[in-house]
C-alpha cells in the first residue's frame, strides 16, 4: 500500500504496447481507428472498458480513501475524453483539449498517487503514449550559475515526454527580487514545452494553494496554461483510521479493540497539530507504534509470545505517543 493509504497497481498491458511509439505515431493510431458514418451508433461503455478507463477508476474508488470531489473530477475528465474520442470518429474534429493540471492541498493527501493514474488513463484513451510519471522539484530544475538552468529544465522535460511531469511544490520556482536566482528560466522553458508539446506532455504543479494562487497571480502565462485546478481536502479522522487500518493490514497486523480506541483518539488530536502530514503521518506513527510494540513483547517480565502477540498491536503501543501529553512533531 502506498504511503497515502492506497494499494499502487502497475501500468496497463496498453501503455506498454505504445511506450515505443512517437508522438505523432500515437496520434495517428488514435485517429485512424475504424471510422463511423452518421447513423452508426457507439457503445461508450465498451469504449471505457477497452481503453481501461473503468479499471483505473474502479482502482480509484477500492483503494483511495475518502477524496470523493477529486474522484469526481477524474470522472468527468474520462468522460470527456471518451466522448471527443468517440466524436473523432465520427469525423467531428475538435481541438485537443488542453490537459495540464494543478493539484492543491496539504501534503499525504495523495496528489502523486492520482497524478499517475491520470497517466495511466491518458495513456489508455491515446492521448498520452507511455503515462509514466517524472517527479521534479526546484532543486530538479533549476540550476546554480548561469547556463545551468536550461540544460537542466530541458532534460527533465525530455524524460517526461510521452507521459506526466509533475513539479511538486512548484511556487519554489519563483523567488521575486533575487537577481542570482534562475528559477524564472525554468519556468519560461516549462511554459514553452507546455505549448510545444502539448500533444505529447501532461505537466502537473503541485503545492499549497494559497502559495500555487501567489504563483500563478505573478505567472499569467503559467495559469493560462493550466485547464484543470484539482483541489485535494484533508482525510477526515475516520478516514485516515481506515488508512491506518488498511496499512497494518498490509503487513499481516491488526489493532485490539482498545488500540483501536486510541488510533481514533490520537488521530483525532494529531490532524489538528502542526507539520500533519496526512497519511505520511500516519505511516509515521504506525512505524513507531511497531518499535513499542516490539520493545514490549522483548523486554517485558514475560517475553514468550506467540502469533497472536506477534500481530496484534494493544493501547500501550500508540497511548506512549507524546501526542497523548500535547508533544507534536515526535510522535
Amino acid at each position: 500500500m502506498a504511503a497515502d493509504g492506497r494499494t499502487s497497481f502497475g501500468t496497463s498491458g496498453r501503455s506498454a504496447a505504445v511506450s515505443d511509439e512517437t508522438a505523432a505515431e500515437a496520434e495517428e493510431r488514435r485517429r485512424d481507428e475504424e471510422a463511423l458514418a452518421p447513423d452508426d451508433t457507439v457503445d461508450l461503455g465498451e469504449v471505457r472498458r477497452e481503453a481501461g478507463v473503468d479499471d483505473v477508476l474502479d482502482a480509484l474508488d477500492r483503494e483511495l480513501v475518502g477524496l470523493a470531489p477529486v474522484k469526481d473530477r477524474l470522472r468527468e475528465l474520462a468522460a470527456l475524453l471518451v466522448v471527443d474520442r468517440v466524436r473523432e470518429r465520427f469525423g467531428i474534429t475538435a481541438d485537443r483539449p488542453t490537459l495540464h493540471m494543478c493539484f492543491t492541498g496539504n501534503p499525504g493527501t495523495g496528489k502523486t498517487t492520482v497524478a499517475q493514474r491520470i497517466g495511466e488513463l491518458l495513456t489508455g484513451l491515446g492521448f498520452l503514449r507511455r503515462g509514466h510519471v517524472v517527479t521534479a522539484t526546484r532543486d530538479d530544475l533549476v540550476g546554480e550559475y548561469v547556463g545551468h538552468t536550461a540544460p537542466k529544465t530541458k532534460e527533465i522535460v525530455g524524460k517526461a515526454r510521452g507521459g506526466v511531469l509533475f513539479v511538486d511544490e512548484a511556487y519554489y520556482l519563483h523567488r521575486p527580487g533575487n537577481e542570482r536566482d534562475y528559477g524564472g528560466e525554468a519556468i519560461e522553458i516549462l511554459l514553452q514545452a507546455m505549448e510545444d508539446h502539448r500533444d505529447d506532455l501532461v505537466v502537473v504543479l503541485a503545492g499549497y494553494a494559497d502559495r500555487m494562487a501567489t504563483f500563478f497571480e505573478a505567472n499569467p502565462g503559467m495559469q493560462s496554461r493550466v485547464a484543470h485546478h484539482v483541489d485535494f481536502p484533508d482525510f477526515t479522522a475516520d478516514e485516515l483510521v481506515t488508512i491506518a487500518e488498511g496499512m497494518v493490514a498490509d503487513q499481516g497486523l491488526r489493532f485490539s479493540s482498545e488500540a483501536y480506541i486510541a488510533l481514533h483518539e490520537y488521530l483525532e488530536r494529531r490532524r489538528e497539530q502542526p507539520w500533519f502530514a496526512g497519511a505520511r503521518s500516519v505511516r509515521n506513527a504506525l512505524d513507531r507504534a511497531r518499535m513499542r510494540q516490539a520493545r514490549r513483547l522483548g523486554e517485558g517480565g514475560d517475553t514468550e509470545v506467540g502469533l497472536a502477540d506477534l500481530t496484534t498491536l494493544e493501547a500501550p503501543d500508540l497511548r506512549a505517543s507524546r501526542v497523548f501529553a500535547g508533544g507534536h512533531r515526535a510522535d
